[in-house]
């Protein structure tokens, strides 16, 4: 009983965390949430619990197909494609991992995940600041 309250309380911060972030700290959150339901999943795997497996690797490759569909391409910079096309391989993965029922498979999407969280984090506020700014004025200058 005591669980279902705070996992109530946990959707309620989340809600308020979606709601009051930037678009920075919704990629951050985004990603996170893919380390964990790998996580998840690989606990799953282990418990032979292939249902929740199933559940939480959907949810890796919704969330990674979301970082991937939403990358700037028409900057033409080098860094959107090479990151369109590691999230594309990193989808395909989960799905082996998935079919597979593979440990390894996690640990590799896990191992190319890492360190795109650990870059995007460490941004700095002035470069978020440019970035926002940029996209504000070439959000104007198309209305």
């Amino acid at each position: 009983m005591a669980l279902k309250g705070i996992n109530a309380y946990k959707k309620g911060n989340l809600k308020h965390e979606v709601a009051s972030a930037d678009p920075h700290k919704l990629t951050l959150m985004l990603m996170q949430g893919a380390l964990d339901r790998l996580a998840y999943g690989k606990g799953c795997i282990e418990r032979k619990d292939f249902e929740g497996k199933a559940e939480h690797l959907s949810r890796v490759s919704a969330i990674i197909m979301n970082l991937r569909d939403t990358l700037d391409l028409e900057s033409g910079s080098d860094v959107g494609e090479n990151l369109f096309a590691l999230y594309d391989y990193m989808i395909q993965r989960v799905t082996d991992a998935n079919v597979q029922n593979d440990l390894n498979i996690m640990d590799e999407v896990i191992n190319l995940l890492l360190p795109i969280k650990s870059a995007w984090a460490s941004i700095p506020d002035e470069a978020k600041q440019e970035a926002y700014e940029a996209q504000r004025q070439k959000r104007q200058a198309v209305v």
